[in-house]
């Protein structure tokens, strides 16, 4: 599946949800499924520099693909970090780096979040696209 295609996907679960408080429910709930994050990857290292709550993330390279991992403390959060790996986890540097995010806009998360944890968003993508860049370098 494409990043595109895994945007459209998310973008299809949160309109079916006229309310509010429904969605933050639906990212409460993809917070709480995502997969238990590696306590050897919970370093200063990859914790994310912008965001008002701690948020880790971890990428590694498996058969020409980024693999993320990611955490927060907090809940709300920790269902962005959710969102953000679901469509660009798995993905090749290239499909990463030239990947228009546009599920946050047509979702409402940016006019819903407040200020310090929208900045927290782009922090996270700024960290995601930086390991893909790095990884990108490295294979050369």
């Amino acid at each position: 599946m494409t990043i595109n295609e895994k945007q459209d996907q998310i973008i299809e679960d949160f309109s079916a949800l006229d309310d509010w408080m429904d969605k933050y429910s639906l990212l409460i709930e993809l917070g709480n499924e995502l997969d238990a994050f590696d306590e050897n990857h919970r370093t200063d290292q990859n914790l994310i520099d912008g965001c008002q709550s701690k948020v880790w993330l971890h990428a590694e390279m498996k058969n020409g693909k980024i693999e993320l991992q990611g955490d927060s403390d907090a809940i709300i959060v920790k269902g962005i970090v959710a969102l953000l790996l679901r469509a660009l986890s798995g993905h090749t540097p290239d499909e990463i780096l030239n990947a228009e995010l546009y599920f946050v806009d047509k979702v409402g998360l940016k006019e819903h979040l407040s200020p310090t944890r929208s900045n927290g968003l782009v922090a996270m993508i700024r960290q995601i696209r930086a390991y893909a860049m790095a990884f990108k370098v490295k294979q050369g």
